[in-house]
């Protein structure tokens, strides 16, 4: 069995705009010659500004969209012309989390119906009342109570439907999980709920995930490797420690100078970036990234630069002809992680994780108190 779960070599999607009724017809190229490897097991991220070709590779991989060029490889099959049986099966080991909670979800549905729908597709014969039992423990898994099933989707709150979501994915037992900004359109505080959650969910069930976003503290806190798009390409990959302590390309750079820092009284020096990210119809000859970066030259601008090894690391590459002068000429930002807690700032947390953890005990206990419990008799009568 190989290591790698999805392989993907020289992707591109072009679109064609305009054309008889519109005018002269043109090609935005979403994204443009993409490839890379995610491990069996991992936690694989792409990040990037909005524009970049992200979502749209994401349905590539997932053959939501058919490539205008280029393989995907998932577990050894070619999901390129896949049809049919073929692609169900495909569906099944493969599923999606949608950025939209609110509109992913069928508000004709309830949350049993939408849970137990994958399970009638590619488990048809399992039986009604198994699969009921199935929709609690997955509803359980996700954090939510089996009494949610009869519930619609309108009766949730924007975290509590991205559960559902992904307890959805989950009930086709699927080895690989795409994830298109799972936690873009949450609250901040329920942000983190769910990222833990598909992280413990990776671990428990053995899941590769595959993570889009925007958000480089979302992709620090969960991810193992990290690529980096710009303009519908790939312009640095790497290990997360490595291209957060040692960022190579003058795009990653710019990125992660305007996190901010997580210390009292400590300031990193940004780097600007000016304009705006040119259109994909029109990319810039050359380096795609020339006219927005502080440190070009002249052969930026005829010449493309290749994905290459930076040397700190086997996986580490990045796409600029100037990498190493330039990270000889300044440190690197040197992202390592938030910085260690005060005495006092620990003791408080630890005190919270324990209130929670007591909280989160008695709700149990009472969950299970309540199935205990007979039901009153004129539930008995309504119930047969």
């Amino acid at each position: 069995m190989s290591d790698n779960i999805l392989r993907a070599r020289g992707l591109k999607k072009h679109f064609t705009t305009g054309g008889v009724v519109m005018g002269t017809a043109g090609v935005i190229r979403a994204v443009d010659d993409v490839s890379f490897d995610v491990r069996r097991g991992e936690t694989f991220a792409i990040v990037g500004e909005s524009g970049c070709g992200k979502s749209t590779l994401a349905r590539l991989l997932m053959r939501l969209l058919s490539p205008t060029e280029g393989d995907v490889i998932f577990d050894g099959i070619d999901v390129r012309n896949l049809k049919g049986r073929d692609l169900t099966a495909l569906r099944r080991d493969m599923q999606f989390i949608f950025q939209d909670p609110f509109s992913s979800l069928n508000p004709r549905m309830s949350v049993g119906k939408l849970i137990g729908e994958p399970l009638e597709t590619h488990f048809p014969d399992m039986s009604g009342a198994e699969r009921r039992a199935k929709v609690s423990e997955l509803l359980d898994k996700v954090g939510l109570r089996p009494e949610h099933a009869e519930r619609y989707p309108h009766e949730f709150s924007g975290g509590q439907r991205q559960r559902i979501g992904i307890a959805r994915a989950l009930a086709s037992a699927p080895k690989l999980m795409i994830g298109d900004e799972p936690v873009s359109a949450l609250d901040v505080s329920v942000q983190a709920q769910v990222i833990n959650l598909l992280g413990d969910l990776r671990d428990e069930l053995g899941l590769t995930l595959v993570i889009i976003a925007h958000d480089l503290a979302v992709i620090r806190h969960m991810s193992d490797r990290v690529a980096v798009m710009y303009l519908g390409q790939i312009v640095e990959q790497g290990t997360v420690d490595t291209v957060f302590q040692h960022p190579r390309h003058p795009y990653t750079r710019a990125l992660l100078s305007a996190i901010p820092v997580a210390a009292y009284g400590q300031r990193l020096s940004q780097t600007a970036l000016h304009g705006e990210m040119p259109s994909p119809a029109n990319p810039p000859s050359g380096c795609r990234f020339h006219t927005r970066c502080p440190y070009a030259q002249d052969r930026c601008t005829s010449q493309a630069p290749t994905l290459r090894p930076t040397g700190n690391g086997e996986d580490h590459v990045a796409a600029c002809h100037f990498f190493a002068d330039i990270a000889a000429a300044e440190p690197d930002p040197g992202r390592v992680g938030t910085p260690p807690r005060a005495a006092g700032a620990s003791a408080r947390f630890a005190l919270y994780q324990d209130a929670m953890q007591e909280r989160a005990n008695v709700r149990s206990g009472q969950d299970q108190k309540q199935q205990a419990e007979p039901k009153p008799f004129h539930q008995q009568e309504s119930s047969t």
